[in-house]
């Protein structure tokens, strides 16, 4: 009996256990379900409007000189006086004198070769007596027939003619280098870089310095390919012909926290593309960019930075969209009447760092009227219900599932964020 109990004892509490367990797992409450009503972003939104935009080209640039130039010597001598105008930064007139040499050597060349030129005039005066005569004596001798250029003294008299002649010219050198002694301006300009001073000998051909002209200045700016084609530009071409060009052009800076402007126009494009960048190079001109202006600004500098907007043709019939409201692949987001998000994909004329154009009467583009999203949604899904803040207005909606609307007009909108995941990975209500 007791074996009997042993053995019959452990199935019965088994048994019994295996029970309660499919009991309690039969019998189990069922677990209460709570239906979160979906999250409503509020976001802003602006309705599109036909307008029209003038373009503007931005570029930048340096300036440049129209001409600039080094002095060099024609002659060699010691500097006697320079110029209190040339000094880096020193203006200077056409004509003006910049450097003096010591003209002692060449006041005496001077004077040589005017005595040079008297002694061939003398000996010229001799030969041309002395010819004549020749021409006597033949005549007297009785003899007949022209005579003989040796005997008229023609070679002798040509030689003196030769040498009066090149007398002359070496007084004519004398006081071209006597008046090269003289270092004169070739054009108002102002001095960029001086590189000799008083008591230096200079030779012919060493640098005097740099100078630059000052009645204007040029910018060479890059042009962008795809808003290049809304330029004017001033092309020429190989018979003479030229296009209507002359775009007007504002240059602008920084100076001492305050943003310095000068007005400017396109004169001509380059011949050739940049090799490192494939783009053309157009040159806008400044007219007196050193006279004193009115507002207190410095004058332009040589190898100042410029950033410049050039003036394009007006674009009619486009819709302006804020850069914040595109998303990556010139991807847009318009609200439907329903206020659901639509994802448009757009193609631009022009763009820039803070809008984009598009036209209006392209097919597959948006509508006059239709009601952009400007609110920056990281994760936006096809259809997804907004409460969009609509140029000011607030509109309402209906959310599902809740029986009760949200927003009110006047509300203040607030950003779109993305929803937070709660613990096991179900999105929180809103």
């Amino acid at each position: 009996m007791k074996r009997f109990f042993r053995a019959t004892v452990p199935l019965a509490v088994l048994g019994g256990c295996a029970y309660l367990a499919w009991w309690f797992i039969s019998n189990r409450p069922e677990t209460p379900t709570i239906e979160a009503p979906p999250a409503v972003v509020r976001v802003e939104g602006t309705k599109l409007q036909r307008q029209t935009y003038p373009v503007r080209v931005r570029s930048q640039g340096t300036v440049q000189p129209r001409t600039r130039s080094t002095l060099l010597p024609e002659v060699s001598a010691k500097v006697l006086e320079v110029s209190p105008s040339f000094r880096p930064g020193g203006f200077f007139k056409s004509g003006e004198m910049l450097l003096k040499l010591d003209p002692v050597d060449y006041e005496t060349a001077l004077v040589v070769a005017k005595a040079t030129l008297a002694q061939a005039e003398v000996i010229l005066a001799e030969e041309t007596a002395k010819a004549g005569q020749a021409r006597e004596n033949w005549r007297a001798l009785g003899k007949t027939g022209e005579p003989g250029a040796l005997a008229l003294r023609l070679p002798q008299v040509a030689k003196a003619e030769a040498d009066v002649a090149a007398a002359k010219a070496q007084i004519a050198q004398a006081e071209r280098d006597l008046e090269r002694t003289m270092i004169r301006a070739p054009y108002d300009g102002q001095v960029l870089e001086q590189l000799v001073d008083v008591g230096q000998f200079v030779n012919e051909g060493t640098a005097l310095g740099q100078i630059f002209a000052v009645d204007y200045v040029e910018i060479r700016l890059p042009l962008p390919e795809r808003e290049m084609q809304f330029l004017s530009l001033p092309e020429r071409f190989r018979d003479g012909a030229t296009t209507a060009g002359g775009a007007p052009v504002t240059l602008h800076t920084g100076l001492a926290g305050k943003i310095a402007s000068w007005d400017g126009f396109l004169v001509r494009v380059e011949g050739a593309i940049d090799e490192s960048t494939r783009q053309i190079t157009a040159v806008a001109q400044v007219n007196d960019p050193y006279a004193k202006r009115g507002d207190g600004h410095p004058p332009l500098r040589i190898g100042q930075f410029l950033e410049a907007e050039i003036e394009g043709q007006i674009l009619n019939d486009v819709f302006v969209i804020p850069r914040r409201a595109v998303r990556a692949g010139n991807e847009i987001l318009l609200i439907t009447p329903e206020n659901k998000l639509r994802r448009v994909t757009v193609d631009p004329i022009i763009a820039d760092t803070e809008k984009i154009i598009i036209s209006a009467d392209t097919g597959g583009q948006p509508r006059e009227g239709d009601v952009l999203c400007l609110t920056p949604i990281p994760f936006a899904a096809e259809g997804a219900t907004v409460l969009p803040l609509i140029d000011g207005v607030m509109e309402t909606t209906e959310v599902p599932g809740s029986g009760k609307s949200k927003g009110a007009k006047g509300a203040a909108p607030v950003e779109a964020k993305a929803p937070a995941a709660a613990p096991g990975g179900s999105p929180r209500s809103s």
